[in-house]
């Protein structure tokens, strides 16, 4: 059975930073690419983020400079730093896994920009 488990979010001040990270079970890690994608109330699902099986990145341009992804394929884990948080960033944060015309996705976790 496959699972995406995302962790990491929150409550933050604009300007401040938080770490997601997401843990995969069910599915041979190195195989896939991974992302993180989000999505704000009344809005559609957005891609921020990629990572290729070969580490390369690639990013929404609202979020180039201030988000960084990574991964960890001995643990089977994918991260997402978020610097310099804006309130627009607000949103449920959403790991993806994608080989082929497979893809699986997390339940997601809130992160919230708010003073």
């Amino acid at each position: 059975q496959v699972q995406l488990v995302e962790s990491g979010g929150g409550l933050v001040q604009p300007g401040g930073s938080l770490r997601l990270s997401c843990k995969a079970s069910g599915i041979i890690f190195d195989l896939y690419m991974m992302a993180w994608h989000r999505q704000a109330p009344g809005k559609q699902r957005e891609l921020v983020a990629t990572i290729q099986t070969n580490g390369i990145t690639d990013y929404a341009d609202s979020v180039k400079g201030r988000f960084t992804i990574s991964r960890d394929d001995a643990k089977n884990m994918v991260y997402l730093q978020l610097n310099s948080l804006k309130p627009e960033d607000t949103a449920v944060y959403y790991c993806n896994a994608r080989f082929g015309i497979g893809a699986h996705w997390g339940q997601g976790t809130q992160v919230t920009v708010s003073s």
